[in-house]
C-alpha cells in the first residue's frame, strides 16, 4: 500500500501562510542553497492538493510545468481547467485517498493546508511528515494542524539544517496512542 506523506514548511508558531495567504516570509528564508526537496520528490507518485494551493503553486511556477509527468489530484468544487496529468475530484477525502493508496506508484504527497490533512489524520492515514520550521512568528494565519479528533505518537527519523530552516522527518509509530480517550 502506498504511503501518505506530508512535506512542507511552517512558521515557528505553526502557520503555513499568514492570514492573507502570503508566503513572502518563507521566500525570504535563507536556505544557503540547501534542499531536501529533489530527493523527496523522487519518492512521490501522486501530488494531492486543494484548489487554492493548486492555483497558488501554478502562479508561483509561471510557465514551468507543475510536477511534470506526475499525477496531480486537485480537490475542487468549482470549474476545472483541462491540464495534462491533473485530475479534479470532490467528495470524501478519506475515501478518495484510500482509492489512490490501492494503486501502484510512489508516495502520495499531501501539499498545503490542513483542510485535506485533517481528515487524513483523523482516519490515521498519514504515515510520515517532513516539516520544515522557519524561525518566524506570524501570530495569525492558516495552521498546518487544525483542531481535530486525532492523536499520533511520532518517531523522529532525522533532522536536517537547511540554512535558517530546520527540517524534521517524523514517522507514525504507535497505533494504540492514536485514539482519543472517552
Amino acid at each position: 500500500m502506498r504511503h501518505v506523506v506530508f512535506y512542507g514548511a511552517i512558521s515557528l508558531d505553526g502557520f503555513l501562510s499568514d492570514e492573507n495567504d502570503d508566503l513572502q516570509w518563507l521566500f525570504d528564508t535563507n536556505l544557503n542553497n540547501q534542499s531536501t526537496y529533489e530527493a523527496f520528490e523522487k519518492t512521490v507518485g501522486t501530488f494531492v492538493m486543494g484548489r487554492k494551493t493548486f492555483d497558488m503553486t501554478k502562479q508561483l511556477m509561471g510557465d514551468e510545468i507543475l510536477y511534470e509527468g506526475k499525477e496531480k489530484v486537485v480537490f475542487s468544487r468549482g470549474q476545472h481547467e483541462n491540464i495534462k496529468d491533473v485530475t479534479y475530484v470532490s467528495g470524501d477525502i478519506v475515501k478518495i485517498i484510500k482509492g489512490y493508496q490501492q494503486q501502484s506508484g510512489g508516495n502520495i504527497w499531501i501539499i498545503g493546508g490542513g483542510g485535506i490533512l485533517k481528515p487524513l489524520l483523523e482516519a490515521h492515514m498519514v504515515d510520515e511528515l517532513w516539516v520544515q520550521i522557519v524561525p518566524v512568528l506570524l501570530g495569525r494565519g492558516k495552521r498546518l494542524f487544525e483542531p481535530g479528533d486525532y492523536r499520533y505518537r511520532l518517531q523522529t527519523i532525522g533532522t536536517t539544517q537547511l540554512g535558517e530552516m530546520t527540517e524534521i522527518h517524523f514517522k507514525r509509530v504507535d497505533e494504540s496512542f492514536s485514539s482519543l480517550p472517552t
